[in-house]
């Protein structure tokens, strides 16, 4: 999952997706084709030496990031990685991913391409669809915001009362790595820094075997493979934002920390894929411009688990592997020194982290031509999931309306650090399905109009999307549930508490905290959440085609840390000091 939210596509689009060929640009007479490759220097190794080491192999670098020392780096030269073996400047080679070419009978449809992709990449828990209940008509209250009725994640963790006493500083800044933030949404905006905010990612038309990834890069504006820095063409990214920040304004919903500022720091693509060079350079920019917190709510593609040593993988997969672990600890290490707390998504594979298990969605992307993808391989406790299981790195998993642990969230005793309401739709009485019973966060527009979800009037067609308005302006929210919805809100609680103890940042202005102190505060006012009795806990859920799944997970682990909780779910009134 890139995103870690649960959304769902239909087998038979999801196959028209995939089928769709893309053509490869063919190699000049007498040479290779040009490759990129990511390389990542040894520590202490000099970039000059580096450079020259990789010139000497016959490669250019086209960016490269000094703090971690990780290069992108474009070659003809078919033996490149070989050549860099036993340079002294070097750590580690493996090819990147591939910018191919989409054929033009595909351009029409590729805004519809991209939602399908964006479903399927979510490694969907629940396969049925979004649709459920409609919610009840709202009152606007004098105090409340006028969706707040519906905020059902906003009570259990007591951000509501939370706000009588702290509603965040602006002086604190929130990094927003995902898919990208609709600057322009009107629950978004009064806090939004567009100055501060990147966009990290490019546009990919397709992957090395040629299915569909992006589609066309002249879907944008400007004709460019960049987006600009305040646009989210999948939604996810949005939804986190207005979690964590949405403001107080009269006007549909209030995040957690409705006075804190947004920072997009784009690493996802428009499908939903995150790569390694995009989250190492937006975490790094995090740590130089003074972000005190930034969630994650995705994996690193395209491995969910990377292991060092697998023999289930390839010596090239292998080596891959152990350069997105080091290269992407690094980035995190340097975010951490810098300030910056760093929240993550758990994951939806509801699965134990910390048991062995078998992962079938991996490699999800083709780095290279003829790359098998989405394999069936077995995976020890000992691998690993970026940037969720890397040190310093808050992970959180995700609970109901009822407190118990989502159904789909995954937990492992050691591996949950603390949870947060994500939503749960089967959190409900009889086990049946309720959309009410997810989380509730902004939308962009032009994603709804784009996927007929508002009619001409611009009136919700679907019960997962709802609109408010405060006089002319109007505002839309979707229903989603998930990990990538759990680690906002536990983010949200982080800033809650740089704002309220904070010491003033002389480096960059506004406030700062020390993000090991922020972690205690965190999980030490997290209210203790014990394992179910008994500990075996078996979700059953009746679907709406008529059938029944079940699912039993075990708890292990003390009342006040344990694998399906951590510490406890995050309290922003009891964080505050109240």
């Amino acid at each position: 999952m890139k995103r870690l939210t649960v959304v769902a596509a239909t087998a038979a689009m999801v196959a028209a997706t995939l089928a769709i060929p893309a053509q490869a640009e063919p190699a000049a007479a007498g040479s290779a084709a040009r490759t990129e490759y990511v390389v990542l220097y040894k520590e202490g190794a000099s970039a000059a030496d580096a450079q020259k080491a990789i010139e000497a192999a016959g490669g250019s670098v086209i960016k490269v990031n000094t703090e971690v020392g990780l290069a992108t780096v474009s070659t003809t030269n078919a033996d490149f990685a070989a050549a860099l073996q036993d340079a002294a400047a070097i750590e580690g080679v493996t090819r990147n991913r591939v910018i191919g070419s989409v054929p033009d009978d595909a351009k029409a449809s590729a805004a519809a391409r991209k939602a399908v992709a964006k479903a399927a990449k979510s490694k969907a828990v629940e396969k049925e669809g979004r649709g459920g209940a409609t919610g009840p008509k709202w009152g606007r209250g004098v105090k409340d915001e006028p969706l707040a009725g519906l905020q059902w994640d906003m009570k259990q963790i007591h951000a509501d009362q939370a706000h009588r006493f702290e509603q965040g500083n602006k002086g604190v800044l929130v990094g927003i790595l995902d898919t990208g933030v609709d600057g322009s949404h009107p629950d978004i905006a009064p806090n939004f820094d567009r100055g501060l905010s990147r966009n990290f990612t490019v546009d990919l038309p397709a992957d090395a075997n040629g299915a569909t990834i992006d589609g066309p890069c002249e879907e944008d504006p400007d004709g460019s493979c960049t987006d600009p820095n305040d646009v989210d063409e999948d939604g996810h990214g949005t939804h986190v934002a207005s979690s964590i920040a949405a403001p107080i304004n009269k006007l549909g919903i209030s995040g957690v920390a409705p006075k804190v500022t947004i920072v997009n720091l784009r690493a996802g693509q428009d499908s939903g894929y995150f790569f390694l060079q995009p989250t190492v350079d937006a975490l790094t920019y995090a740590g130089d411009i003074g972000v005190d917190v930034v969630n994650m709510s995705y994996y690193i593609d395209p491995w969910l688990f990377n292991c060092a040593d697998n023999p289930a993988d390839s010596p090239e997969e292998q080596a891959q592997q152990r350069l997105y672990i080091a290269a992407t600890q690094r980035a995190i290490d340097y975010a951490h020194a810098h300030g910056v707390t760093l929240v993550s998504a758990a994951g939806n594979e509801a699965i134990d982290y910390t048991k062995t298990n078998v992962d079938a969605g991996s490699p999800d992307y083709a780095t290279f031509p003829g790359q098998q993808t989405e394999r069936t391989r077995t995976i020890p406790p000992s691998c690993v999931s970026l940037p969720g299981e890397a040190e310093h790195v808050i992970s959180v998993s995700s609970t109901g309306i009822s407190k118990r642990k989502a159904y789909y969230s995954s937990y492992g005793n050691g591996y949950v650090d603390v949870a947060s309401p994500g939503g749960d739709v089967y959190d409900t009485p009889g086990d049946t399905r309720d959309i009410t019973k997810a989380t509730l966060s902004a939308y962009p527009k032009a994603l709804a109009v784009a996927n007929g979800e508002i009619d001409e009037n611009g009136d919700p067609t679907v019960p997962y999307v709802v609109k408010d308005c405060e006089g002319s302006v109007c505002a839309y929210y979707q229903y989603l549930q998930g990990t990538s919805m759990a680690s906002p809100r536990a983010a949200g609680v982080a800033a809650l508490i740089v704002s309220r103890y904070g010491k003033h940042d002389r480096a960059h202005g506004g406030l700062t905290l020390d993000p090991d102190k922020v972690e205690a505060i965190l999980k030490g006012t997290a209210t203790r959440t014990a394992c179910p009795n008994p500990s075996a806990y078996t979700y059953t859920r009746h679907l709406p085609d008529g059938t029944t799944a079940t699912a039993t997970h075990t708890c292990e682990g003390a009342a006040d840390d344990n694998g399906f909780y951590g510490r406890g779910i995050v309290d922003a009134l009891r964080a505050v000091g109240h």
